[in-house]
């Protein structure tokens, strides 16, 4: 019996030892952000972006009217005050300042909106991060994409004022889409790093609108960065993305010159913080629910 025994206790360790053995390791590098998840959940993300769209104008008398009216009053302000009062021209005697301003306007009033939804996105969901599963990149992501509508809205208007002063766009615009492309990463590149401190420091929120506001003074809104600022003065806001962004835009749609060495310099920032704010993202995440 005591054999047999033996012999049943042996056989079992055999079996034992035989089995494959799973070790789960954290993932690193490109895997560990799981960007497949975000295609696999892409029905969520198009769902919250609808409901900011709808939240946003739910209750307003003109709706989503303001989406154009607000660019325009801005305009119509900047023209008053730096093309009448301070004289800033446009380095181009045949393109109208309000078109230069409005061209401007577009792509920062989406960068603004974007980066100030996005920045509280995770706080103001917080039902979802604490209750459900989901990838949480969906939620800056949705908060960015939100406010492509308004922009889109707009740009008509600004084609409507273009065809207005018989400005017609040239083979440049066939490269518009690639800067709507940039506009959205720059967007969600500093997003996703406010987005994530924001729930640890929520005092991102209320620091947000005014480095807004600086921000749009030393980013190329209202004024031609060529004619303005001095050689070394210009590389040095080439670091601002907002710079290459603006600049390009107009170039694809108004034909003004620029210098490509600037676009690049703008561009490789971008790239570096949408890189990093990807991974802080993801590394800061787990403590969400915990936090929020």
């Amino acid at each position: 019996m005591l054999t047999a025994s033996n012999r049943g206790f042996k056989g079992s360790n055999r079996s034992l030892f035989n089995r494959d053995v799973i070790v789960l390791e954290p993932k690193r590098g490109w895997a560990s952000l799981e960007l497949r998840q975000l295609w696999d959940y892409r029905e969520l993300l198009f769902f919250l972006t609808w409901r900011d769209i709808l939240l946003r104008y739910k209750q307003a008398v003109l709706g989503i009217a303001w989406a154009i009216l607000q660019p325009l009053l801005t305009m119509v302000v900047f023209t008053v005050v730096f093309n009448k009062g301070l004289k800033v021209e446009t380095g181009d005697k045949n393109l109208p300042y309000a078109v230069f301003s409005f061209s401007g306007l577009l792509p920062w009033q989406f960068f603004a909106g974007a980066l100030t939804r996005s920045t509280t996105s995770v706080v103001g969901n917080s039902n979802l991060v604490t209750k459900v599963y989901f990838p949480r990149l969906v939620i800056p992501m949705s908060a960015v994409l939100g406010v492509l509508v308004d922009f889109v809205l707009s740009f008509i208007v600004l084609l409507i004022l273009m065809a207005a002063y018989g400005i017609a766009p040239g083979w440049e615009i066939a490269l518009l889409p690639a800067f709507v492309v940039l506009i959205i990463a720059t967007a969600l590149s500093v997003g996703l790093w406010m987005s994530a401190i924001n729930v640890l420091y929520r005092d991102v929120q209320y620091i947000i609108p005014f480095v807004v506001q600086l921000w749009m003074f030393v980013s190329p809104v209202i004024y031609p960065l060529e004619e303005t600022w001095p050689e070394w003065l210009r590389v040095l806001f080439s670091l601002n993305p907002m710079t290459g962004v603006i600049n390009g835009f107009r170039w694809s749609l108004l034909g003004q010159p620029f210098d490509a060495r600037y676009l690049g310099i703008s561009t490789a920032v971008v790239v570096v913080l949408l890189v990093g704010g990807l991974f802080y993202f993801k590394r800061t995440e787990r403590v969400f629910a915990d936090v929020v």
